[in-house]
């Protein structure tokens, strides 16, 4: 007989502590991916009672022993239960991610963000960038939920950013948030394929988080990935697809002098071999340089 863990706890769980343990042995059990946020069970368990309960995200340990009422005690079986069982990445359940101290709303319309590039950005780019003041116009290829326009537009406060995506509803979600900034000013979301849209502008800086999941890694992604729009994840057989786009017509929208920085997961073998006479420049990021490289305009001619 199958035991019901979730209709047994609502009967006997009682204090923070006990929702802890009981969310990661069923996390553990369930054999959940964690990799939308969080890196293992006890920070996943963390998040997701603290955010429900309405309480400060980095403050475990003074409410473990916090009593909690019939109500509370639902409502974390609740979202814990539809985590298990369903198998959707947190940040969906909560309709919030996090970058840095920066957090996004976010919805099963657009990817959950996790852009190595929003670390460089929090740097303003250096040493890449001397003057960050004198940046004046940036585009965010494949946009999203506006989360690296939004960290650009903060990290450029000169610069107006043109954030570009395919999806009308990944724009929808990306408005939401430069509502959330107050940012409709210093940016403009436009809906194009990649550049078709975009006349003659040009750009100091082009940033892209692109789809690069090659097709193989798609036909094995853990259930987590498969709430994500397969059109922000898959680029062809070699996962590189939107990215030979991205390079084939960049320079035309780089004033001279301009950078391009794309991220492309784990291709930076396929990419190089595809593009040898290419100087990519690999940037260091908190996980190493093989995932976002550099271009100089005048490298792309």
């Amino acid at each position: 007989m199958t035991v019901n863990y979730f209709q047994e706890a609502r009967d006997s769980l009682s204090t923070v502590r006990d929702c802890f343990r009981f969310a990661i042995s069923r996390f553990n059990q369930a054999e959940l991916f964690f990799g939308h946020g969080s890196a293992n069970a006890n920070d996943e368990a963390a998040y997701l009672i603290l955010h429900t309960l309405n309480l400060p995200l980095d403050e475990l340990e003074p409410f473990l022993d916090a009593q909690l009422t019939i109500s509370e005690i639902s409502e974390v079986l609740n979202i814990l239960e539809q985590r298990v069982v369903n198998r959707t990445p947190a940040a969906y359940l909560t309709k919030q991610a996090w970058l840095g101290e920066h957090d996004f709303y976010v919805d099963e319309r657009v990817i959950v963000p996790r852009s190595f590039i929003a670390e460089l950005l929090r740097e303003q780019l250096n040493p890449w960038i001397e003057e960050p003041e004198e940046v004046t116009a940036v585009l965010d290829m494949c946009t999203g939920s506006g989360c690296l326009a939004i960290l650009a537009a903060l990290a450029f406060p000169n610069a107006s950013i043109d954030a570009v995506d395919l999806s009308p509803d990944a724009l929808d979600v990306a408005q939401r948030n430069l509502d959330d900034y107050d940012l409709n000013v210093q940016i403009k979301l436009i809906e194009s394929n990649l550049f078709e849209q975009l006349g003659d502008r040009q750009y100091d800086l082009i940033i892209s988080n692109p789809p690069y999941v090659d097709a193989e890694s798609v036909a094995n992604l853990p259930d987590e990935y498969l709430s994500e729009p397969t059109l922000a994840l898959g680029s062809g057989e070699d996962g590189l697809e939107a990215t030979r786009e991205i390079l084939a017509r960049a320079a035309d929208y780089l004033y001279p002098g301009g950078l391009l920085i794309v991220e492309i997961g784990h291709n930076r073998d396929a990419l190089e071999n595809a593009y040898p006479a290419l100087p990519f420049i690999w940037l260091e990021v908190s996980a190493g340089d093989q995932f976002v490289f550099m271009l100089r305009r005048e490298d792309l001619i």
